[in-house]
């Protein structure tokens, strides 16, 4: 079954408002710093709040909000904070210098970044304190009792006990007799028909009941939906599906009938889909007709001058519901009898010296937004394998034609997080496949501009996986 985030409800709000609170306190701090060193407030002084603004947000949102975790330790807090500072350091000190933006003396700048240090940590560590006080004092109100004793109850009680704070109280179970897969802590609180009399005697501590007994038993099950509901009391179905799925699983209504699932997926909603489009259609449009022209002129000829044959390759790749297509290619390789079969190595002597540094910076994939301007990809995806690899992996890793169920992309989240290049190990290329899966089932719009981003940066740095 799918973890559930008991908290969800609760915590929603923390990353926005953590954000916006680290945004005010770096623009306060920062003004301070400008009018200690006599600098106005006027139009070149507005410019330089919004630069720092955006580079801080920038730098919190690949550096993450971590306070609203479960286990979380307050070094861990801080050492976040300290990332996030140390990076905007870099890139706002130079954005302010080299853009003549105003800025303050360089000591009252030094003291600047040293306050947004020791303040932003104390505000985060204030709001975790306030986060867990908050989930402890619920924990009395949010008491719990089982109904049922099979796998799935067993597990919930864990996931509820281990940690003190998320703020739920379990009183025990009610069952046929005592089942002994539950822990001794979790008291055994009598039969079926003693649930609605324990619930009367303790209303004001019980406010949530999961139920996992069969549906046979609905003559027991629909009195205490009755009651649950006229006494305020949170009345929970929990599925009985561990002997036969052991995957995480969603839930969804098909009308009046509910459903589970296997995967969440974003993209499953039209609104979703025609988003994801429309950015591959603006952004692919508008990097074609203008950075792809120069590119592809310089590309032409260069290739031309160091090996015949021609500009571009296309090989046949597995797309969106297992459809193949032709995907393009700056060919990067002297013309091959093994193009379509065998895989790119490191020091693959097939490969010229222009095609490997287009593959270490990824020029050579640039054609492939005429394959997103078609329809045959997008922008972001799981990377589309070639057909035969597709044929054979099929068949050795579990769960690897999910993939598919959304277009292949040029950049992917398992790209971004180092499973690119050659999978020498069948490990490698499951690890690939479950970023992938991963990546099905949280997408987001804000999640494929950070997997932008993460591939800008990492072509501008080099990777060492891209070869």
């Amino acid at each position: 079954m799918e973890k559930i985030d008991y908290r969800k409800r609760d915590d929603s709000l923390v990353k926005p408002l953590v954000m916006l609170g680290d945004l005010l306190l770096c623009n306060v701090l920062f003004g301070i710093a400008c009018r200690i060193s006599g600098l106005h407030e006027d139009a070149a002084s507005l410019q330089s709040h919004l630069l720092i603004t955006a580079v801080y947000f920038g730098c919190t949102v690949n550096g993450g909000i971590i306070l609203h975790f479960k286990k979380v330790r307050n070094y861990q807090i801080v050492g976040r904070v300290l990332r996030n500072v140390f990076f905007f350091s870099i890139v706002a000190t130079a954005m302010l210098y080299w853009g003549k933006f105003a800025f303050p003396e360089w000591s009252i700048y030094a003291a600047y970044l040293v306050a947004m240090l020791v303040v932003i940590s104390g505000f985060r560590l204030g709001i975790r304190k306030f986060i867990k006080c908050y989930w402890q004092k619920n924990r009395r109100k949010n008491g719990v009792v089982f109904v049922g004793s099979t796998e799935n109850n067993v597990t919930l009680y864990h996931e509820l006990v281990d940690d003190p704070s998320i703020g739920y109280r379990v009183y025990g179970y009610f069952d046929a007799q005592p089942n002994k897969n539950f822990p001794e802590e979790c008291a055994y609180l009598g039969t079926t028909a003693d649930v609605i009399p324990y619930l009367q005697t303790h209303e004001a501590q019980v406010r949530n009941l999961y139920c996992c007994l069969p549906s046979r038993q609905k003559d027991e099950i629909l009195p205490l939906i009755t009651y649950c509901e006229n006494h305020l009391v949170r009345f929970y179905s929990v599925p009985n599906v561990r002997n036969y799925l052991y995957h995480r699983m969603h839930f969804s209504m098909m009308g009046s009938v509910p459903c589970l699932s296997l995967h969440e997926e974003p993209l499953g909603w039209i609104e979703n889909r025609m988003l994801k489009r429309a950015f591959d259609i603006v952004f692919s449009l508008a990097f074609l007709c203008t950075l792809f022209i120069p590119i592809l002129i310089v590309v032409s000829i260069i290739t031309k001058l160091t090996m015949p044959g021609p500009v571009f390759f296309r090989q046949k790749r597995t797309g969106l519901n297992g459809k193949d297509f032709y995907c393009l290619k700056f060919r990067s390789m002297k013309v091959n009898a093994q193009a379509d079969t065998l895989q790119a190595t490191r020091d693959d002597p097939r490969k010229t010296k222009w095609g490997d540094f287009m593959r270490r910076t990824s020029i050579d994939e640039l054609p492939q937004f005429i394959n997103v301007l078609l329809g045959d990809m997008s922008v972001v995806g799981p990377r589309p394998h070639m057909v035969k690899h597709t044929e054979e992996y099929s068949k050795l890793i579990d769960k690897y034609m999910v993939r598919h169920f959304i277009k292949p992309g040029i950049t992917g989240w398992s790209q971004v997080n180092g499973f690119r290049g050659e999978t020498k190990e069948l490990e490698q290329m499951e690890g690939r496949i479950q970023g992938d899966i991963w990546y099905i089932e949280h997408w987001s719009f804000g999640l494929d501009l950070y997997i932008i981003y993460k591939t800008v940066a990492n072509a501008l740095h080099g990777d060492k996986d891209a070869y």
